[in-house]
C-alpha cells in the first residue's frame, strides 16, 4: 500500500508501524529531562544554580532535541520515501517457438493413455515448464490450422489456451501438415528481422496434404527449423466417434464400412525434422526425448525484442532521511 502528501510517495509496509515508538521514544526523552531537572531542584533547592553552575541545561536540552530528530528521521526511513521519476529501459532476448498441435480425430485414438491429443497437452506443458523466460505460441490445425495463442512469456497463460482444445475446435477436413506448416510460416514472415525460425510439431504424423513436396521446397526457402514430438503407435488404434454430448457411439470407418485404423506415421516426421536440423522424439516410453529436445532449444541464439520494456520509477529517497539522523547522532555525541 502507497500514499502520496507533500509530492512525496510513502510506502506503507509491515515494519512501517515500528517508526511510532520513534514518537514515543522523543516522548520519553522529554519526559526524562523534565524528570532530572525536577529531581535535582527538589534535593538542592535553591542551591542548584551554585552547585550546577558548570551544567547546561541548555545544551541538555539540544542534545535531547538532537537524539530525537534522529529517531525520528531513521522512523520515517521505513516508509520508504519516494520521489523524482526515473525511466528504466530495458533490453529483452528470447527464444521464440510455436508449438503446433495436431487436433484431427486421429487424435482422440487410444493406443497411448489416456488418449492421444491429451497425451500430446501433458508433453507440451511439460516441454515450456522447462522453457524458462522463453516466448511460446500455439497453432492448432487439422484440415486448417489458426493462431490460438501469440507469442508469449505468460506460459500460465499459453496453458490456459491449451487446456481449451479439444477436436471441435476445427472440424473441418482431414489433417494437413501443408496447411499447419503455411501458418507457421506466414507468421514468421510478419517478423522479418526473425534470424531463427523455430517450431515444434505435435502429432501423430497422419496427413492427406496435396502438395507436400512443394510444402518442402517453402520451408526450406523460408529457414524455418521443425522439431517433432510423435504421438501414437506404429500398430495404432481405432478413431473413436462421441456424439455431442461426449458419449461414445463408435469407431470411425471408410467407405467400405471398415474401421479404420489410425497409426503414427513417424518416417514423415523423422524425414522433415532430418531436412531442417530439427529434434525428434517420440512419446512411447519414458518421454526423457523432451528433454533432449529442451537441450536443443536452449542452445539455439536468443535475440532481441523488437519492443524493449521501458518503466518510470520512483527514486528511493531514504537515505537522505538516513543522512539526517546520523548527523544527529554524531552531534549529539559531540556534545
Amino acid at each position: 500500500m502507497t500514499i502520496t502528501f507533500w509530492g512525496i510517495t510513502w510506502s506503507i509496509t509491515y515494519y512501517a508501524w515500528m517508526s511510532l515508538l520513534a514518537l514515543g521514544i522523543i516522548g520519553l526523552i522529554i519526559y526524562r529531562h523534565q524528570h532530572i531537572e525536577n529531581l535535582i531542584y527538589s534535593l538542592v533547592g535553591n542551591r542548584a544554580t551554585i552547585l550546577l553552575q558548570h551544567t547546561s541545561f541548555t545544551r541538555r536540552i539540544i542534545k535531547s532535541v538532537l537524539l530525537g530528530i534522529g529517531v525520528l528521521f531513521l522512523g520515517i526511513t521505513l516508509w520508504q520515501p519516494h520521489w523524482d521519476k526515473d525511466i528504466q529501459e530495458a533490453e529483452e532476448y528470447s527464444r521464440d517457438l510455436y508449438i503446433v498441435l495436431d487436433i484431427s480425430r486421429s487424435m482422440l485414438a487410444q493406443d497411448v493413455q489416456p488418449n492421444r491429443l491429451e497425451l500430446a497437452k501433458i508433453l507440451i506443458k511439460k516441454l515450456v515448464s522447462k522453457l524458462s523466460c522463453q516466448r511460446v505460441g500455439l497453432i492448432v490445425f487439422s484440415g486448417s490450422a489458426f493462431v490460438q495463442c501469440p507469442l508469449t512469456q505468460d506460459h500460465g497463460a499459453f496453458n490456459v489456451f491449451l487446456d481449451h482444445v479439444d477436436v471441435e475446435t476445427i472440424a473441418s477436413g482431414t489433417t494437413s501438415l501443408e496447411g499447419a506448416l503455411n501458418q507457421v510460416i506466414n507468421t514468421y514472415n510478419r517478423m522479418p528481422t526473425k534470424k531463427h525460425k523455430l517450431v515444434v510439431l505435435v502429432t501423430d504424423g497422419e496427413d492427406f496434404s496435396d502438395n507436400m513436396t512443394a510444402m518442402q521446397e517453402r520451408i526450406a526457402e523460408s529457414g524455418l527449423t521443425i522439431c517433432a514430438i510423435g504421438i501414437g503407435t506404429p500398430e495404432g488404434a481405432p478413431v473413436p466417434l462421441y456424439d455431442e454430448y461426449g458419449n461414445h457411439i463408435g469407431h470411425l470407418k471408410d467407405t467400405h464400412d471398415n474401421v479404420v485404423i489410425s497409426c503414427h506415421n513417424a518416417a514423415l516426421l523423422q524425414d522433415l525434422v532430418c531436412k531442417t536440423g530439427g529434434q525428434y522424439c517420440g512419446a512411447l516410453h519414458d518421454q526423457s526425448g523432451i528433454d533432449t529436445m529442451v537441450n536443443y532449444i536452449m542452445h539455439i541464439e536468443k535475440e532481441l525484442l523488437e519492443s524493449n520494456k521501458t518503466w518510470i520509477e520512483l527514486k528511493a529517497q531514504y537515505p537522505y532521511f538516513v543522512m539526517v539522523s546520523f548527523i544527529c547522532f554524531l552531534i549529539e555525541w559531540l556534545l
